[in-house]
């Protein structure tokens, strides 16, 4: 029996999600999936893919996938039938412009990268897709407005601080250069709920052993048990996953959070991924594995990551210690070219602000970090980056001075940081610098 022969119930389409990777397929999919397994959800969600890429392979199996947690825990097997279908917003705008029409859609939910939300100036869309996300939800929840239709609770994933309340600033940015009724614009700021969020599970994606199950399958998505995402806010019943007893969270403030997060977990596979990719590594679980590169990843950890938190040493070194035994979770595949992808603004985010406050805090520059920088610049003049076409080139072309001082790419002039990053930006091993 084929997947696409088990059953599927029959669901209103109550959300929309802007990508369809494997992270929002083996953290928000498969969430929902768990809630309308639970009882406290009843709707879909349909995908809306920035990139089509062919013909989507979740269609072939009636958009329903096998998704396995394992780890020391063991291992939970859950089939995700929740999906509705996909749309590519690019190849059939009107029928991306319909979604909005739902009066049953309450939830949009986004994965788009660090590079997703940005503001890219342009007219209003009519008969094309603009190119960027912010636009393309404008668009959409101008119809939704249009049509007299109720706000939704909006939660972006992108690993950028205040990510709701950016993702608002953009689609108010291009609602104004539309020139589109004051309606809509108090629509966007006072009905629209824009939450910032934090996410955090490692999703690995295809499982690189076989797995038995009942029926087949050729889209099986694997993931860590660990789970947790954290909403700006008070509690809404629109997002009602906690009653599952999902790990879903409604704070006050994201910052603790936040920080811990993106700069410990995030950070080291930013700060890791480069030079393990040009090492010949393919997964993290090689990673770990590799004496030089667990002594890389340990020194980024806990010699200069850690000391660059203003938080209890204790309570980081706890979460930094179970980073270390996620990342060592056999079951997990994931690979390194996968995590590389957009590595330049993930670098800037997720690794920079850990350079600049240890520097600040101890007066020392951060050896490993810095070594991580070499490697990163190092990768984009090789054909293992995956990123903007024209940022990689502009890498390769420009000297490591010229990329430093570069103040729209860093946000500031890196240039004192020169010596370190060019000697590892010509190093193949950190021995090399470490010795000189």
């Amino acid at each position: 029996m084929h997947i696409r022969e088990t059953e599927k119930p029959s669901r209103k389409v109550g959300a929309i999600q802007f990508g369809g990777g494997v992270f929002l397929l083996g953290f928000f999919d498969w969430m929902l999936q768990v809630a309308n397994d639970a009882g406290v959800c009843d709707f879909d969600t349909v995908i809306v893919r920035s990139m089509t890429r062919g013909v989507d392979p979740l269609e072939a199996q009636g958009y329903r996938y096998t998704h396995v947690a394992r780890g020391s825990e063991g291992s939970e097997v859950t089939l995700v039938n929740s999906i509705a279908g996909s749309i590519p917003a690019a190849e059939r705008w009107q029928d991306f412009l319909a979604l909005g029409e739902n009066p049953e859609l309450s939830l949009i939910v986004s994965n788009t990268t660090e590079s997703g939300i940005a503001y890219l100036p342009c007219p209003m869309p009519r008969d094309a897709a603009p190119e960027s996300f912010p636009a393309r939800l404008a668009a959409l929840l101008y119809r939704r407005y249009q049509k007299g239709l109720p706000a939704p609770l909006i939660l972006p994933c992108e690993l950028i601080e205040d990510n709701g309340k950016t993702l608002r600033e953009y689609v108010l940015r291009h609602a104004t250069d539309w020139e589109l009724e004051a309606g809509f614009l108090s629509y966007l700021t006072e009905a629209c709920d824009f939450r910032s969020t934090l996410v955090d599970r490692i999703v690995s994606g295809a499982p690189s052993d076989r797995i038995e199950l009942p029926y087949e399958d050729g889209r099986i998505n694997t993931s860590e048990f660990f789970h947790l995402w954290v909403i700006e806010g008070e509690p809404d019943d629109r997002m009602p996953f906690a009653r599952a007893g999902l790990n879903v969270k409604f704070v006050p403030s994201l910052a603790e959070y936040r920080t811990l997060k993106v700069r410990i977990l995030n950070g080291a596979h930013t700060s890791m991924i480069p030079y393990a990719l040009l090492s010949g590594l393919e997964t993290v679980g090689d990673c770990l594995k590799d004496e030089a590169m667990r002594e890389h990843l340990s020194g980024c950890l806990f010699e200069e990551i850690l000391p660059s938190l203003s938080f209890d040493e204790r309570e980081a070194r706890s979460y930094a210690e179970s980073v270390l035994t996620r990342f060592s979770n056999p079951y997990l595949h994931h690979l390194c070219s996968a995590i590389a992808l957009n590595s330049i603004s993930k670098f800037r985010v997720r690794v920079l602000p850990s350079i600049l406050e240890y520097h600040e805090k101890t007066g020392k520059k951060p050896r490993r970090l810095l070594f991580a920088f070499g490697q990163l610049l190092r990768l984009y003049g090789t054909d293992l980056a995956r990123d903007d076409a024209a940022l990689i080139a502009s890498i390769k072309a420009r000297t490591t001075a010229e990329i430093l001082s570069d103040v729209a790419l860093w946000g500031e002039d890196l240039s004192r940081y020169l010596p370190e990053v060019d000697a590892a930006r010509r190093a193949r091993s950190y021995a090399e610098v470490s010795k000189a």
